[in-house]
């Protein structure tokens, strides 16, 4: 079974082309990140995630809900897939907020995604596009991923070049390599803040990912006691901004950076947030975290 295409660009709001470009990929990309909304729900009130098609469709398509990485690079892949890209699944650490020198589990999931008839190149971007070794080039691959949801998140198709700086949409990323132990080095996503520094976001390397793989690592974040997903959060991102639920406080992220935080008291009010600033009708059983 696959996604039907149709209702799938409904959902987001994209008319565009279907031939599988890079102009393509950049507009559903964007399309997609603005149209559905990151949420982990249904990890909240206790159920694991399915990342079956045919449920993910009723769910993150038909239904007014959202999904975390493993259910939206899924959905995403499969449309990709319909239209002619190539596209490679990998899983990461993410490294947000990890201690120095911390070794995190594969919680995310990313895509390597081709385009026929091969990329870009090396030009395009800020930097000589081979910083960290060329001969780790990957020809006519970007890196996606529509399932991050922060203010740092992708909002294009990175091209998988170490070292090429690249603007996209207001939001400055990068990948670099780290020489490891074993033969596959480890790629780093980095995002720029102000000041000019860089965060890293998540790591991976480029050993393709089975869907039973997949599966098991979505299992774990949805189950695991100490999962950082057993607490309610929910994050969209709009042209104009950004606006994010963690437990009970709220942050809105204006387009110039001006930040406003509030808090939400009472599950009606939750309830009513979710469907005013999320889009989502949330299943019952959901409460604000004290």
């Amino acid at each position: 079974m696959s996604v039907d295409l149709d209702k799938y660009f409904a959902r987001i709001g994209w008319d565009g082309g279907r031939a599988p470009t890079l102009d393509t990929l950049r507009s559903l990309q964007h399309a997609h990140v603005l149209g559905i909304p990151f949420e982990n729900i249904d990890v909240v009130v206790g159920t694991v995630p399915s990342l079956d098609l045919t449920d993910l469709e009723a769910k993150l398509v038909a239904g007014s809900r959202g999904g975390y990485c493993f259910e939206q690079n899924t959905l995403f892949a499969d449309v990709l897939e319909q239209l002619g890209y190539g596209v490679t699944r990998y899983t990461g650490r993410v490294r947000v907020g990890a201690r120095p020198g911390e070794i995190r589990p594969r919680t995310h999931l990313v895509l390597g995604v081709e385009v026929p008839g091969g990329g870009e190149g090396p030009g395009g971007g800020e930097g000589p596009g081979t910083a960290g070794g060329g001969r780790y080039l990957v020809d006519g691959r970007y890196l996606v991923d529509v399932g991050f949801g922060s203010t740092d998140a992708l909002l294009e198709p990175l091209p998988m070049i170490p070292g090429l700086v690249r603007e996209g949409r207001g939001r400055r990323h990068r990948l670099v390599l780290e020489e490891a132990d074993g033969p596959a080095p480890v790629w780093v996503l980095q995002a720029a803040r102000p000041g000019d520094t860089w965060i890293e976001l998540v790591s991976f390397t480029l050993d393709a990912a089975p869907l039973p793989d997949i599966g098991v690592a979505n299992w774990h974040v949805s189950t695991h006691p100490r999962s950082p997903f057993r607490r309610l959060f929910v994050q969209r991102t709009h042209a104009d901004g950004h606006v994010a639920l963690d437990g009970s406080t709220l942050t809105r992220t204006a387009r110039d950076g001006t930040v406003t935080v509030e808090r939400v008291d009472g599950p009606e009010a939750l309830r009513e947030l979710l469907e005013s600033e999320f889009g989502i009708t949330p299943p019952p059983g959901v409460r604000p975290e004290r």
